[in-house]
């Protein structure tokens, strides 16, 4: 393996972890680009709650669990199901993230 090849992989390995601790579902077939726009996702919604008063302690999921206490159902990122595309989840993140800039 060539070095700038395992140097992309162990980015997508680092996006990869760092979407799980969030809660965020992965089959371990996402392209790199897809984690890159799911984690870019990700953190626009979590700046959105931020910006709207929201807690991410509070809002965010335990482990792969549910926010034992959200703040608001509007804070908690939504879950990925097992069929749903990167694509389909980015989507749904964009438009939870225009939910949370509204409170």
């Amino acid at each position: 393996m060539e070095a700038g090849d395992e140097q992309r992989r162990n980015a997508q390995v680092e996006i990869g972890v760092r979407l799980q601790r969030r809660g965020v579902r992965l089959t371990g077939r996402e392209t790199g680009e897809e984690l890159v726009n799911a984690l870019d996702a990700v953190e626009q919604f979590e700046a959105a709650v931020v910006g709207s008063g929201g807690d991410l302690m509070v809002d965010e999921p335990v482990g792969i669990g549910s926010p034992l206490a959200p703040d608001d159902p509007a804070f908690v990122l939504p879950v990925r199901s097992d069929d749903e595309s990167i694509a389909a989840f980015v989507e749904r993140i964009a438009h939870a993230t225009a939910r949370a800039r509204e409170k």
